[in-house]
């Protein structure tokens, strides 16, 4: 049986955000949620326990917690 990874999607631009987790869901992936900050991407992390984190390496905003 094999296990479908959970994704969590960090995007500060929702219609990006949007289509990559339309894209990844028609592929059969599991996205668990999204985060638009670092801050919400560290508390969405905590709580979901993704596999993988897509994460854009340019947010806008601090990353410091």
């Amino acid at each position: 049986m094999m296990v479908t990874p959970k994704i969590l999607i960090v995007e500060d631009n929702w219609i990006v955000s949007f289509d990559i987790q339309k894209r990844l869901e028609q592929f059969g992936y599991h996205v668990v949620g999204t985060a638009a900050t670092g801050k919400a991407a560290i508390n969405s992390a905590s709580e979901l326990s993704p596999d993988l984190v897509l994460m854009d390496i340019n947010l806008d905003g601090a990353m410091d917690v």
